[in-house]
């Protein structure tokens, strides 16, 4: 089962609902025909592309941005699924800043608290990932999550992630320490 260790920024999206219902209510009226002097097709094309839009926007809400599975951290920074890593290669999670990267802002000037992961330095293959820029940035075993599109990152999150993150260590430890032992008395 998964579980979520950092979620999505439930804010912005729930924000971003409000010109989708405009859209899908503009779309309801033309369909319908009600007082205004459009196609039919023009209110049943408004229609289907808001609900599209509320589809996209509720599979974002649910979807989090950090989760751990299988003895794997998931980080879903890209459209489809997520770039699963080992959890033995994440080393621990602290706050940065850096650009917000918002539609229409002055990169120079918007700024948003940022949280980074560090990953294994030895572990070479996890150093560079393609993700979407604007969920954040994989580069030199660094990868560095947009604090405007996941919950707030406060120290109290990174303390509760960099926790999470021993406890799951140690147990896969303590499972591979018991393994090889059960291994070795046969």
């Amino acid at each position: 089962m998964t579980e979520v260790w950092l979620q999505s920024n439930r804010r912005i999206l729930l924000l971003a609902v409000a010109p989708v219902v405009v859209l899908g209510g503009l779309g309801w009226a033309i369909f319908r025909g009600e007082g205004l002097p459009l196609p039919v097709w023009l209110g049943a094309g408004c229609l289907g592309f808001a609900l599209m839009l509320l589809v996209g926007l509720v599979r974002q809400f649910f979807q989090p941005r950090i989760a751990y599975r299988d003895a794997s951290v998931l980080f879903y920074l890209k459209a489809g699924g997520p770039i699963v890593v080992p959890v033995d290669v994440v080393e621990a999670f602290f706050q940065g800043e850096g650009p917000a990267h918002l539609p229409g802002a002055s990169q120079d000037q918007t700024k948003s608290v940022n949280l980074i992961a560090r990953l294994a330095q030895r572990e070479t293959d996890w150093q560079q990932r393609d993700v979407k820029a604007a969920l954040g940035n994989w580069a030199e075993g660094y990868v560095t999550m947009r604090g405007t599109w996941c919950e707030p990152i406060t120290m109290e999150v990174i303390g509760r992630l960099n926790r999470r993150l021993a406890q799951v260590k140690a147990e896969e430890q303590t499972q591979t320490e018991g393994s090889t032992e059960g291994a070795t008395e046969e």
